[in-house]
């Protein structure tokens, strides 16, 4: 009898890892970033971005999955290579908190919020239209775990019980 035993990849700041499974897949200490998941329930791929910024027009690494701009699309490309179909490809994301920030600063630290919507903007140029599952906003860090065996994924945050989308 063989035992696979699944590893866990912790996907950091401005990283993208897609991978089949067994795998699980994690973004540790979610403040204004976005853990963006995709995953194929036929194939078993699964996919995590972790993204920081919402859009890297004009910048240098512009292409780089630390943007909302460019790490939908890379994410979405990367499943596409490891088999996943575009029509199965379940998407959720969670993060986009406003971790600081109050009266006149507070325009200063609508991170988050910008996250959410490049996020949500860059799937639907994507041709995404469906998200099945976000928890999103609030003021309040998260990690979130993804296994790619079973495509379940559960939310953790610090004020609440554990969530899963």
């Amino acid at each position: 009898m063989t035992v696979e035993i699944a590893e866990t990849v912790v996907v950091g700041l401005g990283q993208l890892y897609v991978k089949k499974s067994p795998s699980i897949l994690v973004c540790l200490g979610l403040g204004s970033c976005i853990a963006l998941s995709a995953y194929d329930p036929s194939t078993k791929a699964g996919g995590m971005a972790h993204i920081v910024l919402p859009d890297g027009t004009g910048r240098t690494d512009q292409a780089s999955p630390k943007y909302a701009t460019s790490a939908v699309p890379l994410l979405l490309s990367e499943m596409e290579r490891q088999g996943a179909n575009r029509s199965r490809i379940v998407i959720r994301m969670s993060g986009g908190a406003k971790m600081a920030g109050t009266g006149a600063l507070g325009a200063v630290f609508k991170i988050g919020e910008s996250n959410i919507e490049a996020t949500r903007k860059a799937l639907a140029d994507s041709g995404i239209t469906r998200i099945a599952g976000a928890d999103v906003g609030g003021s309040h860090g998260r990690t979130v775990k993804l296994w790619l065996d079973t495509g379940r994924l559960a939310v953790t945050a610090s004020n609440r019980e554990q969530i899963e989308l």
